[in-house]
């Protein structure tokens, strides 16, 4: 962990850890039970291999995966899936955001014949490839099927307060903004540094983790950017009201989106010991 942080510090890079962790855990189906693992998706490091990491939703993770490979190569004994999810949490509380009760001793999966299959990641707009009529529908079929509610849904949306999106890689947001051009300062400690620059981020600090995505999504400032499935949440009559709540309220926010980010960790996770291991 404290090689993570090294790393991290220096390179700004919790988003991509972040979402490398995520949609290595976000394939998890709960309607296939847990002893058909890894063939129910989750926590199990499959998106390491082709063809999962080549899903267009993944575009950009194989730069993720090279900033962890030092760190795996140290720690032979580590999961890649521990290392990914430790990393994505690292990142959470470098960036001023909870301390997440992580558990670890996932086991990972083994060969490219073991990967999700594609189309199991929440899209950003329409046309949705699951038939889903608008944005708030596709996010619910795709979050209710790993376990999570409307608050899960809303709470884990909260982390686009990190990051960017880069038209060559989701084909959303611009080459640059004035946030991400390098002249403004995104991290939480007040520091300078962005890593690479361009592309088009939801926050001004983009590298701080805090409750102000609810604030900047109904925000009418051209330079950040606003997706579909973004701009659903003010739209839908459920989670209109706990958008509201964590807008007004970061203690909340943090609260619910440490516990919802748990549980998207050990989501599909084969842990040895069973109870995993607490450090």
């Amino acid at each position: 962990k404290a090689d993570l942080k090294v790393m991290i510090d220096k390179t700004n890079s919790t988003p991509i850890l972040v979402r490398l962790a995520w949609h290595d855990s976000g394939t998890f189906n709960k309607d296939i039970p847990i002893s058909e693992w890894p063939k129910c998706g989750g926590a199990n490091a499959s998106i390491r291999f082709e063809p999962e990491i080549n899903h267009g939703a993944n575009a950009g993770l194989t730069a993720a995966l090279n900033l962890l490979k030092p760190i795996k190569e140290k720690y032979p004994n580590i999961s890649w899936s521990d290392v990914m999810q430790m990393a994505s949490a690292t990142g959470i509380e470098l960036c001023g955001g909870p301390t997440i009760d992580m558990i670890y001793g996932r086991v990972d999966a083994t060969s490219a014949e073991q990967c999700a299959p594609e189309g199991n990641l929440p899209g950003a707009a329409g046309p949705f490839e699951d038939g889903s009529p608008n944005p708030q529908s596709h996010l619910r079929k795709v979050f209710y099927r790993m376990g999570f509610d409307d608050r899960g849904i809303v709470a884990l949306s909260g982390a686009h307060t990190l990051g960017r999106a880069y038209p060559d890689r989701s084909g959303f947001g611009k080459e640059q903004t004035k946030y991400t051009d390098g002249t403004s300062i995104a991290r939480a400690d007040g520091k300078p540094g962005i890593g690479k620059k361009g592309g088009s981020s939801w926050t001004e600090k983009w590298l701080k983790f805090d409750n102000s995505y609810f604030a900047a999504v109904p925000d009418n400032d051209e330079d950040l950017l606003k997706l579909e499935t973004d701009s659903s949440l003010y739209l839908d009559e459920a989670m209109l009201p706990i958008a509201l709540e964590y807008k007004q309220d970061q203690d909340l926010f943090f609260k619910d989106y440490a516990v919802a980010h748990k549980k998207l960790s050990e989501l599909g996770a084969k842990f040895e010991p069973a109870e995993g291991i607490k450090i």
